[in-house]
Order: C-alpha cells, then structure tokens, then sequence
C-alpha cells in the first residue's frame, strides 16, 4: 500500500501522510491517530531511498577499518554500529587494507555513497593520502577518527592515552621485581609509537636505561593476527639471543605477545616465573591462552561508544571539542 492509498482512506491529503509518518507537527492528534492507525494496520513502511531523493539525507554512516579480520577493530565496529542504528542511521563498512592510497581511494567511495558522516577506526587513517582525500570529496561531511589525529576542520578525534598506559604496564613489571626488561613492536602506527614512547620515560625515569635499545622490532605492515602471532615468535627469538637476561616482554599488541609465548613455552622458559609478559588490547586472544595474558585495557567498548556519539552531536552542530581523552587501565592476569 503506497502514501496516496493511505491518504485515500484517511481521507487526507499525501502531504498529511508524509507529516505523520515523519513525527512533524501542524497536524491534529485526532488526526494523527487515524492516519497512524491505517499506517500500523497496512504495515506501511517508509520508502528510505526515496525519503533521501526528497530530504537530500541518505541516512548512510560510513565505517572505514583497515582490516576485518583483527577481531579488536571488528568489535568496535559493532559498538558502533549498534548505536548508530538505535539512532536511525544505516552503516556502510569497508575493509580497507594497509596501503594509504588505497584508504584515500575509500573516501571517494564514500563520496559517492553520499554518507552523512564517517568514522576512521585506528590511527593509521591519520595519512596524509587519508587527509587529503577528505579535503577533496567530504569537506563538509564530519569525520570522527578512534586512537588517530587529522589536522582538519571537519575531523574529531577519540583519542586513547596508551603512552601513559605503557607507562603503567612497566610500572607494574618493576612491582614484580623485574628490571631486565624488553619491548616487542611491531607495525610502527601513530598508536603503537605513543607506546613506545610510553615504555622508554618509564625505562629512564626508573634509571634502566635507553628504552629504545631494549625495542626488538617485528617488521611487517600484515596486520592480519596469524601473521602477527608469527612475528611475535620470531622477535622473541631475537629478544632471547640478544637479550638473554630478560625476565619482563611488553608487548605492543596482544596478538605479539601471544606468538611470544608460544615460543617461550617451546623453549620450555615458565611464564611469568622466568619472564613475565604483557600485552595491549585486552583482546579475546590474551582470555584463552594459558597462561592467561596480563594486558593493557584500552577501553574498546567505551573508545567505539563515545566516537559513535560524538558523530551524532557533530550531526546536531553542538558545540564539541575536537579532541576526546580517555584513560586506560591494567588488567593484571597469571602471565605476571
């Protein structure tokens, strides 16, 4: 059944349809009632694509994600997603990859889907090719980024203060009277060079030196988590050879840390008896190993919830601050 089948038997006009199926105001309620009623009775449902043609809204949210098969990023996009729903909007999310180009190549896509607005999760959208290409085909469209930053008039950021929290992950690594500690890192984002930030002032002010000649580096832009499991077994090997007093990893992901202590328990070194291990994301991954992985929180649920709504009162031009802070915490498990 169609508006003018509705109008037709309310006895009213399109136009009086439209207001009621909208929630506009200037119509009587005795009116309102009636219309709805025939509305319910027919399950009349609103055309969306052609709701957009008359309001030029598409109603269309855009979710940019570098890769879906890193179940910490697809869990925030769930947050996300839920929320944007119970607010009446529609999610397009694309798995991007690693390359710049290719993300800018997404924000044109978004373009052309005509999304209302856009949410970047992770800072590796903080590239250059990334900026640029919003300052070209979504000007106007306002952009939210999680954990990143983007020098632009349209862009907010959540941002996730894990520097202070690596901070917090050494310090907690000194209470277990370890001192010969090592740095695994692997993909060097914005992100995981805050950590490393983080876990060299906390190496000098604790007077152990230099933290950057205590990083053993996993090289490799695969963010897939096989592929990262695997690097964190190879940069323990390397930890282990040139290093081999260490009795402390911290780990840039949860993902490293896990290939890390495969290897350990396969050179029978006892975790955290010989080394203790922590890892950040307080993933699933760090739940169902054994032992159970010592982690850095940085607040997934509540990060993707306050990017969510920070969209939606961009939408409503309340007055907001370009930049969201929140704080991390340590979840300390039998890996330490």
């Amino acid at each position: 059944m169609t508006i003018y089948d509705i109008a037709k038997k309310a006895g009213v006009s399109a136009s009086t349809v439209s207001r009621v199926i909208n929630n506009k105001p200037g119509i009587r309620e005795s009116t309102r009632k009636r219309v709805q009623k025939l509305l319910d009775e027919s399950g009349y449902t609103p055309d969306i694509s052609a709701r957009g043609l008359v309001t030029q809204a598409s109603r269309f949210i855009g979710i940019l994600i570098e890769d879906i098969r890193v179940s910490h990023h697809t869990e925030s996009v769930y947050v996300i997603e839920q929320e944007m729903t119970r607010h009446g909007y529609t999610c397009i999310t694309f798995s991007t990859g690693a390359d710049p180009c290719q993300k800018a190549k997404y924000i044109e896509i978004l373009e052309q889907r005509r999304v209302e607005g856009v949410i970047l999760i992770g800072s590796m959208f903080g590239a250059d090719e990334v900026r640029n290409a919003i300052r070209r085909h979504l000007p106007e469209v306002p952009v939210v980024i999680v954990n990143g930053m983007l020098d632009l008039p349209n862009a907010y950021s959540v941002l996730i203060d894990e520097e202070r929290g690596t901070e917090d992950c050494v310090a907690l690594l000194l209470r277990k009277n370890r001192r010969y500690l090592a740095y695994l890192m692997d993909v060097p984002t914005p992100a995981n060079l805050h950590k490393l930030q983080g876990f060299c002032t906390a190496m000098q002010r604790a007077g152990l030196g230099d933290g950057k000649a205590h990083t053993v580096y996993a090289p490799g832009m695969d963010t897939n988590p096989i592929a990262s499991i695997a690097r964190g077994r190879e940069a323990a090997k390397e930890i282990l050879q040139k290093m081999p007093d260490t009795d402390g990893i911290l780990c840039s992901t949860d993902a490293l840390a896990i290939g890390c202590l495969q290897e350990l328990q396969s050179r029978k070194i006892r975790v955290p008896e010989d080394i203790a291990l922590v890892g950040v994301d307080n993933s699933v991954y760090g739940l169902v190993c054994s032992p159970t992985l010592s982690t850095l929180d940085n607040k997934l649920a509540e990060v993707s919830l306050s990017s969510a709504r920070l969209l939606l009162d961009a939408f409503e031009q309340k007055a907001l601050s370009r930049k969201l802070m929140l704080f991390t915490e340590v979840i300390e498990r039998e890996s330490s």
